[in-house]
């Protein structure tokens, strides 16, 4: 994505239905407070990618040029590391185990999937899927079927729980740019970081064939947003436009759209606070960016 920044943003985009055409995001009317969990260090060279609550206490982050996964205590504290080559998009999967994108670049020609059990004293990954390229997102049904999201390909990835791909549902899940991927019943959401237009894309999990965009955020080609990871929240999508340092709340059901949190500095992922600590998943999101920091959203 380093290679998609184009400075940032001024611009607060569309709201609108089916897909809005876009007009100037408006603040959301809830409030949202932004604190720094943790504090990072040289943007783009401290990049945290991405990250997942495992449920049993422990935040799990990708550090994409640090080469590791870390773990961090509702205190902050860093309880857990290993070493893993590009993380990328992490996810829990309905076995509990937690799974971890590496080799994530675009121009990268290997990468695959991990697993690891979060529960461990010491966390140890071991390789589930090999020999995929220019991945980044991660999504995991309640089936365990694997998704994984491509910024310059043409086909959202999927995986059965076995680790054999589902070419025919790749194939018919042609959506070219995905980024970040979230799974909201027998829906996956995607969000496509290379059009200009910063669109969001319904895929349904029984008939990707049938996908549609829900949102359109950028009301012109110089307001293009980089949008990455987003996740469900209170009935709504929330995702991070990296470009202009703002988490946007979609409605995915019209694709009215406001801004939720600005000011941030390059978010690259955000996730609902589950199981950590007095979080509360009603109220806070965690945020991770390319500057490095970990923040803490609380919505209203």
């Amino acid at each position: 994505m380093a290679a998609l920044v184009a400075g940032g943003g001024s611009g607060m985009p569309a709201a609108a239905a089916g897909p809005p055409s876009a007009e100037a995001l408006e603040q959301c009317a809830e409030r949202a407070s932004v604190t720094v969990f943790r504090e990072g260090g040289v943007p783009l060279l401290d990049w945290r990618e991405n990250l997942e609550f495992d449920g049993h206490g422990t935040l799990w982050v990708a550090h994409v040029t640090k080469h590791r996964v870390e773990g961090y205590a509702p205190d902050g504290t860093l309880k857990a590391s290993f070493p893993l080559s590009g993380p990328g998009g992490i996810r829990r999967g309905p076995d509990g185990m937690m799974y971890v994108n590496f080799g994530v670049n675009p121009f990268r020609p290997h990468g695959g999937i991990m697993r690891f059990d979060p529960t461990a004293d010491r966390p140890r990954p071991e390789k589930f899927i090999d020999g995929i390229s220019g991945i980044n997102g991660l999504a995991v049904d309640a089936a365990g079927n694997l998704y994984v999201s491509r910024e310059l390909a043409t086909g959202v990835l999927k995986f059965r729980p076995d680790g054999t791909r589902d070419e025919e549902w790749t194939r018919k899940a042609d959506v070219f740019g995905t980024n970040g991927l979230e799974i909201v019943g027998d829906q996956l959401y995607a969000s496509v970081i290379t059009s200009t237009s910063s669109p969001i894309v319904r895929i349904p999990l029984n008939d990707p064939a049938k996908h549609t965009r829900i949102a359109e955020l950028s009301p012109n080609p110089l307001d293009l947003k980089l949008l990455d990871d987003l996740t469900y929240f209170r009935g709504d999508l929330v995702v991070a436009s990296f470009r202009d340092g703002e988490l946007i709340r979609v409605n995915p059901a019209t694709g009215r759209s406001c801004v939720l949190a600005k000011g941030l500095r390059m978010p690259s992922s955000v996730r609902v606070a589950r199981g950590f600590g007095d979080n509360d998943p009603r109220r806070d999101l965690f945020v991770v960016e390319a500057s490095g920091r970990i923040l803490k959203v609380t919505v209203g």
